[in-house]
């Protein structure tokens, strides 16, 4: 769709990655996780020059009264039980993204990723329990359970260089199977003392929360009120109030904005335009936010305020112990350290990778992983990296010297399992080709986002018809993006191994002229000329008056007189709707949009990008091909 605010200004956003949500959220994680990294060294450096400084700092008193009412915590502990709540809202809201447009909207496959989750949490557990059995530090077996997202994904941006997008997603699957069980286990087994009433409050303004989400009422006051009352009630109640972030989250619903609501929008900002009044104002801006899913809404908004401030904070309050040789060498003695290390950088691979392996396995390939072997091994060594929630954890479950041994092997598994993680993706790397692909794409079935298949009979189609790959573009002939893809596709199109589909999706609330324009190429494919039609109104799409299009048929010395008889009787408008009508079921509300082999493709629509995406359809249809 046109960008408004960029065509006045004369620029354009086009190099920009129009991203799909879980995009910027990969995107997002892995940016931030050098920020982390360095408030984890900063933490380390702090409380090994000024030990006496750090500790008094986060112990800072901090209290807010309401009456006689007060409600006091430490810095640290606001950090730990307030602001992280922010970051288990944005796990909640991503595992309801995956849920309801991700892969997981085919709830089989859930199965391996939950099993895997489940899995890489038992198995460390398991080990960590059998250096600690019987001892102090038994009941932190909570603290090796859980991955860090954050650190995780930005070390798969520095090893995983050149990684197919699908290796990420398997793994963001796995972690959010791993978030929700660890919040879960701090729910019921890290919080004492629990009052009832409190905890029923909690429950009642949760389920005001349900009943707003389900009705679809869009009060940001009162989600932030109920939300609040239901993070204080937790608080009070002795459940860990973390747990109020992550229920919120799964609440909201995401979903692509629809055309006709997208229409409806269009038209309350053309009655602002023509009538600049503050009730229009207002009813235009809550038509254009109410496009957008309330799940992309509040992970546009929290996000990135969580990745780069809340758990650089967090790590900035919690990772800092005083480190010296004595204290290293009894450190890596202990149970603890060496439970939490083993646990981690063991556990984990072997966990995710035998899960994996035998319910492909026994299930004779019905359940088995989206991504190759190499990919889910890489997985298990990347899923060693435990920090936030682990450190969460060990700050309940321990205090004094138990807690720095477990701080200790919480860094040492992100060191080890870095190095594990680099050395299984470089050695895929040195793999042929056909096998490279094998091992990190694996031979899984891809769900297909186009809704109506290519068809050589109706469709226009550039390229040979044998073609591995299909690049299916939904363009408007008025659409300024559109006329910047033509080029692209024209490089792309040097590819003897791929074929170009056009398919009509004219935005006549916003480009007046596209829907005749799009009746003229069709009136132009009736006479065999609709790629000569296709190319001349894209590179003048600043001129589609009807005397200029009939200017162009007769530059491509078309029938004149037939042209226009076809175009005043719409003969082409039911063609057009079809397509129109398929974008529909696609998703598709605006352009371009592209799709590759059925897949649709999200990111920027550059020459590199496109070409990516293009080079991993081929691999994954030679694969099936060898299948």
């Amino acid at each position: 769709m046109t960008d408004f605010p960029a065509l006045l200004s004369g620029r354009t956003n086009w190099r920009r990655e129009f991203a799909a949500p879980l995009r910027a959220f990969l995107r997002t994680e892995a940016g931030s996780s050098g920020v982390l990294a360095a408030a984890i060294v900063l933490a380390l450096l702090w409380a090994n020059l000024a030990p006496g400084s750090y500790d008094e700092f986060w112990r800072t008193e901090l209290s807010i009264e309401l009456g006689h009412d007060v409600l006091g915590m430490g810095l640290r502990e606001w950090i730990n039980s307030g602001l992280m709540t922010l970051f288990f809202l944005v796990v909640g809201l991503e595992a309801r993204r995956e849920f309801d447009l991700g892969d997981l909207r085919e709830r089989s496959r859930f199965v391996l990723p939950l099993l895997a989750g489940v899995a890489g949490m038992v198995v460390p557990v398991l080990i960590y329990l059998a250096f600690n059995a019987g001892g102090e530090g038994a009941h932190g077996w909570g603290v090796a359970m859980s991955t860090d997202t954050a650190l995780a994904l930005g070390l798969l941006a520095l090893v995983g260089r050149g990684l197919p997008d699908r290796v990420r997603v398997f793994l963001l699957t796995v972690f959010v199977v791993d978030d929700l069980l660890a919040l879960l286990v701090i729910a019921v087994v890290y919080s004492e003392d629990i009052a009832l009433k409190p905890l029923a409050v909690a429950i009642v303004a949760f389920a005001a929360v349900l009943v707003l989400a389900v009705l679809r009422i869009r009060k940001a006051w009162a989600y932030v009120v109920l939300g609040v009352v239901t993070w204080a009630a937790l608080l009070d109640s002795g459940v860990d109030a973390v747990v109020a972030g992550l229920a919120i989250g799964l609440t909201a619903p995401a979903y692509t904005p629809g055309r006709e609501e997208l229409e409806q929008a269009t038209g309350q900002f053309r009655l602002f335009r023509e009538q600049p009044t503050p009730e229009l104002a207002r009813s235009a801006t809550v038509g254009l936010t109410a496009t957008i899913s309330p799940n992309e809404r509040l992970q546009y908004l929290y996000h990135p305020w969580v990745s780069y401030l809340i758990v650089p904070l967090f790590g900035l309050a919690n990772a800092g112990i005083k480190v010296d040789l004595d204290f290293l060498g009894q450190a890596y003695t202990s149970p603890i350290t060496l439970g939490i290390l083993i646990g981690f950088v063991v556990g984990k691979p072997v966990a995710v990778t035998v899960a994996s392996w035998l319910l492909a396995r026994l299930s004779g390939g019905r359940y088995r992983p989206l991504v190759g072997w190499a990919a889910v091994i890489g997985s298990g060594t990347i899923a060693g990296m435990g920090f936030t929630v682990s450190l969460l954890i060990a700050t309940i479950a321990f205090e004094g010297p138990a807690l720095a041994e477990a701080k200790l092997g919480l860094l040492s598994a992100v060191v080890v399992a870095s190095v594990l993680t680099w050395l299984v993706f470089r050695a895929a790397k040195l793999l042929s080709p056909p096998k490279k692909a094998l091992a990190l794409l694996g031979d899984a079935e891809q769900l297909v986002d186009l809704a109506e298949p290519v068809d050589p009979e109706r469709d226009h189609i550039r390229g040979p018809e044998s073609a591995s790959v299909t690049l299916v573009e939904y363009g408007d002939f008025e659409c300024p993006y559109c006329g910047m893809a033509e080029p692209v596709v024209r490089d792309l199109l040097q590819d003897d191994d791929l074929r170009y589909v056009w398919r009509h999706l004219p935005l006549s609330d916003v480009h007046p002229r596209a829907q005749i324009a799009a009746e003229v190429a069709e009136a132009a494919a009736a006479q065999g000329a609709f790629w000569e039609m296709h190319d001349i109104l894209l590179a003048n799409q600043e001129n589609l008056q009807p005397k200029d299009l009939l200017r162009y048929a007769e530059e491509l010395g078309l029938d004149h007189d037939k042209l226009h008889d076809d175009v005043k009787r719409h003969v082409a408008a039911a063609r057009v709707a079809q397509d129109v009508e398929s974008a529909d079921l696609s998703g598709v509300s605006g352009t371009p949009t592209f799709f590759v082999n059925g897949q649709r493709h999200y990111g920027a629509y550059d020459v590199e990008t496109l070409k990516a995406a293009i080079k991993v359809a081929r691999a994954r249809a030679r694969i099936s091909e060898r299948g």
